[in-house]
């Protein structure tokens, strides 16, 4: 009897069992993207607004000089532009944005006289201050967004649109943005991200993937080296499974205390598929097997 038996026997599960898990994980993660904004940080002091009805949160830090935003448009549209400050107890709360057109003023928002409220914001799983948000359908033509504090080096987003509108670009920026945001902009640990329902989707995603990955190269394996060591379907033994398991536990809170690296999470998720299934993949291509037989 091989002494390579799985951790668990309801572990052995198909391929086939990988795609309604995608699924579910697709379908938990959707009213999380279809609600949030596209994340974008700023670093200049001036930016252009393409498709200002699109959903977008501008992540920025005042520098010396108030930043400037401007759309031009030719038709009429659905303005809205939301401001907020990362929530701290000790905040100055006082990043103003002027919204206008040409020299009229539409709307003065924020500042020191402000009743800024405290909000919690579900996507990134963050506390903010609201300074108040401005909606109207305005006409075609140019239109300015002054973002400006008392001695202007105040943190702040600037939300601007409503329209939810989420690809797969999209996803990785957010992805990608998040954890540094969560460092740079919230004085937060990455490890926050997971309280999200999009962060610990992601890992079950590319944990999916990661599976997937291994199913498939086992089985060509399978078929391809036939009656060799490397076509086995158990080549680890128990000693070399822990060790596997320790990796995908330090891979994975490696890229959650980080910066959340698709790739550390995807070979997590394969050391963790290894140690699960007796079966490493190195291993197999090296010919290499120790996994004993009594």
């Amino acid at each position: 009897m091989s002494t390579c038996e799985p951790l668990h026997k309801c572990m052995e599960i198909k391929i086939k069992n990988l795609i309604p898990l995608s699924l579910l994980a697709c379908f938990l993660l959707a009213p999380v993207l279809t609600s949030a904004h596209q994340p974008r940080v700023v670093d200049s002091d001036a930016t252009e607004v393409i498709d200002p009805e699109v959903s977008k949160a501008y992540y920025g830090e005042l520098s010396g000089a108030p930043h400037i935003y401007s759309i031009n448009t030719a038709e009429p549209f659905d303005l809205y532009v939301g401001v907020l400050m990362p929530y701290a107890d000790d905040s100055q709360k006082d990043v103003q944005v002027e919204i206008r057109k040409g020299d009229d003023v539409l709307q003065i928002m924020g500042g020191k006289d402000a009743e800024w409220k405290e909000m919690f914001e579900f996507f990134g799983q963050s506390s903010y201050w609201d300074g108040g948000e401005y909606e109207a359908n305005v006409d075609a033509g140019a239109y300015t967004i002054i973002v400006s504090s008392t001695n202007n080096d105040s943190k702040y987003s600037l939300a601007i649109g409503e329209i939810e509108a989420f690809d797969g670009n999209e996803t990785i920026n957010a992805l990608n943005l998040i954890p540094e945001l969560k460092s740079s902009f919230f004085n937060e640990s990455p490890i926050s991200f997971i309280k999200s329902p999009f962060g610990w989707g992601y890992i079950l995603i590319m944990y999916i993937l990661a599976f997937a990955f291994g199913f498939l190269y086992r089985f060509i394996l399978k078929k391809v080296a036939k009656g060799s060591v490397r076509g086995v379907q158990k080549n680890i033994a128990k000693r070399d499974r822990l060790l596997r398991l320790a990796i995908a536990i330090g891979l994975l809170l490696w890229a959650i205390t980080t910066s959340w690296n698709p790739w550390l999470l995807f070979f997590s998720g394969f050391a963790l598929f290894e140690a699960l299934f007796s079966w490493c993949g190195l291993y197999a291509a090296l010919g290499k097997n120790t996994c004993p037989v009594e």
